[in-house]
């Protein structure tokens, strides 16, 4: 266990503290955790891929976390009604389907893709939504949707990629 992965367990932590402070309408707590979080995912990969301390575990760990961190906030806000339920519903299938092939992938020993640019500018654009609707800014919406989008786009290129990566020469 090294310091990357040990971050990365914190995100799984501080899902059930966000839960429990945005359902006590403790919004700026829960809104700090999610950012906590972010930076979490931010520091994680940093330093790993600084120090040479890159895993199979931390690897497999760090998208999990993010996804299920994403989707705990999600649904808070669509409990709360602060989100459209169209919105959730086209963004949870995506990241589910992820979730789903990425593990599929990984046990059957293929090789997966690293973050790129686009989804790092995805995980952007939803925090800005996810700001902006916890401090009932306008746009929140907008700019969510436009994570949606580019998610989709991503999810492409990835398949791509993973496709070239993974075909074998006959």
């Amino acid at each position: 266990m090294n310091v990357p992965n040990m971050l990365t367990m914190s995100r799984f932590v501080l899902i059930p503290l966000f839960l429990f402070f945005y359902f006590n309408d403790q919004t700026i707590t829960a809104l700090s955790i999610v950012l906590v979080a972010g930076l979490t995912d931010f520091l994680d990969g940093y330093i790993a891929r600084k120090s040479g301390q890159v895993t199979v575990t931390g690897s497999m760990l760090d998208p999990l976390a993010d996804k299920l961190m994403m989707l705990a906030v999600v649904v808070a806000l669509l409990i709360k009604s602060v989100l459209p339920l169209s919105a959730f519903l086209v963004m949870a299938f995506r990241e589910l389907v992820m979730i789903i092939g990425s593990a599929i992938y990984h046990f059957r020993g293929l090789k997966t893709v690293p973050a790129n640019l686009f989804g790092k500018v995805t995980t952007i654009l939803y925090y800005v939504a996810i700001l902006l609707l916890f401090l009932e800014l306008r746009g929140g919406v907008t700019v969510f949707w436009c994570g949606i989008v580019l998610s989709f786009l991503t999810s492409v290129i990835y398949f791509m990629k993973f496709k070239s990566i993974n075909q074998t020469t006959t």
